[in-house]
């Protein structure tokens, strides 16, 4: 029997697979890649009897994959809280699904592991930019200021690791979590492990140059940002939209990044006071995501006057 771990490279993804490899070690070949490849379950040669472990993907853009893995008698785990329109009924199957736009992946594995990785559901959290309800539950875990500060600190360096182009991250997903792996408390990470302050330092870098863009009102509710297409900006496109969010939220927030095909690709949060809507939203103009934040991988230019009058239209909230 085979095991595969199947996960997006951000932070998420990353620390849900850590913490059921942290309680459930085993050998495992990991898949993963960087924050827009989401349909990965394709490329995993599971076959009759191996586990294959899925986290924080869309099930709804894996489900034919999925679908052929059940049938060919493998057994897959899927945890994950992006919206899917109808879960797979299969005895192979084991689904957590939850699209409450205050919970994450990693923190759906905590719930299923009974909080035996608390840490690393938190860096997880934090990454995915739910700081309030993570430092709930660290300042309920006994954890002080500082320490959530640095867990939250190391949460959205790993996001932010996970945009960009090939050659655009600082490390490959599937390298960072080697090095991640090797510690069961990401505290110790960070006194061991010089990552944590290398992919802080850049994308303080990275956003500075995002923060001298000008912002531009979408009606009352939300305002949007035109990013260049070039490495920083590709780089930088979630940390900034969720720096956005974090700094007005009672706004929704879109960062536009230029491509090469003319139009733009889109990241989009609802307002942190009432988080929902954005996964609706971009599923309008081709893209997904989750009730608080969601994108479009391409938005051409002929699109983009109907995208900013629905973005100025939209009602948030779940």
């Amino acid at each position: 029997m085979r095991r595969f771990d199947v996960c997006n490279g951000d932070a998420d993804g990353l620390c849900a697979v850590l913490q059921w490899r942290l309680v459930h070690p085993a050998p495992a070949e990991l898949l993963t890649g960087a924050k827009r490849e989401i349909e990965l379950l394709h490329t995993v040669p599971a076959r009759a009897g191996d586990e294959v472990l899925v986290c924080d993907l869309s099930m709804q853009r894996n489900l034919a994959a999925l679908q052929r893995l059940l049938a060919d008698g493998v057994r897959v785990r899927y945890v994950d809280h992006h919206h899917v329109d109808a879960v797979p009924r299969h005895a192979g199957l084991q689904a957590l699904i939850d699209t409450d736009a205050r919970v994450c992946t990693s923190l759906l594995m905590d719930r299923l592991l009974q909080g035996r990785c608390r840490r690393w559901a938190l860096v997880g959290a934090y990454g995915d930019n739910l700081a309030a309800v993570a430092d709930a539950l660290a300042a309920g875990a006994g954890l002080g200021a500082a320490q959530r500060a640095q867990l939250r600190a190391l949460g959205e360096g790993i996001n932010y690791n996970a945009y960009g182009e090939a050659g655009d991250p600082h490390i490959a997903p599937q390298a960072l979590y080697a090095r991640l792996a090797r510690h069961a408390d990401p505290l110790a990470l960070l006194r061991e492990d010089a990552i944590g302050d290398e992919l802080q330092a850049l994308r303080a870098a990275d956003l500075q140059l995002a923060r001298a863009q000008p912002l531009q009102p979408a009606g009352d509710g939300a305002r949007w940002v035109s990013l260049p297409d070039a490495a920083w900006a590709r780089r930088v496109i979630g940390s900034f939209a969720n720096d956005l969010a974090t700094r007005s939220p009672q706004l929704a927030h879109a960062v536009l990044l230029a491509d090469r095909q003319g139009g733009h690709a889109v990241s989009l949060r609802a307002p942190l006071a009432t988080p929902g809507g954005a996964d609706a939203l971009c599923r309008r103009f081709g893209g997904g995501g989750r009730a608080g934040a969601a994108g479009i991988d391409h938005l051409s230019a002929a699109e983009l006057p109907r995208w900013l009058a629905a973005l100025a239209a939209a009602h948030w909230g779940g």
